[in-house]
């Protein structure tokens, strides 16, 4: 399988995860969209640096050959499939009652006991 198919794949399993199984619908708020691209500008940061300083490489013949400040574009697709799975996901918790009152700090931490006590 190649990282275009894969990286598709993923975009099709998330959309229908937030479409259809988790009924989440992020992707038909305006929200989602209009901060998507701050997401997107770190991401093509990030893969700028792998990729363009020979971190990660990729086999020309399991990608389109498109690239994007150095990454291929099908890193774009695969980051919105994770971006999206973990959104809904998270949305999806929120809405079951997972942890409705925040319980950071609740640990006995010898750490946690230090700040505690300032």
């Amino acid at each position: 399988m190649t990282y275009t198919t894969a990286a598709l794949l993923g975009a099709l399993l998330a959309l229908a995860l937030d479409l259809l199984v988790l009924r989440t619908r992020l992707v038909r708020r305006r929200v989602f969209w209009t901060t998507y691209p701050i997401i997107v500008f770190f991401q093509l940061l990030s893969n700028g640096v792998l990729t363009g300083r020979d971190i990660v490489r990729y086999d020309p013949a399991a990608i389109v050959g498109v690239r994007l400040v150095y990454a291929p574009v099908e890193d774009l697709v695969f980051g919105f499939a994770l971006v999206l799975s973990t959104l809904s996901l998270w949305v999806w918790w929120g809405r079951q009652g997972v942890q409705r009152e925040p319980s950071a700090g609740t640990g006995s931490s010898w750490l946690l006991r230090w700040l505690r006590k300032r």
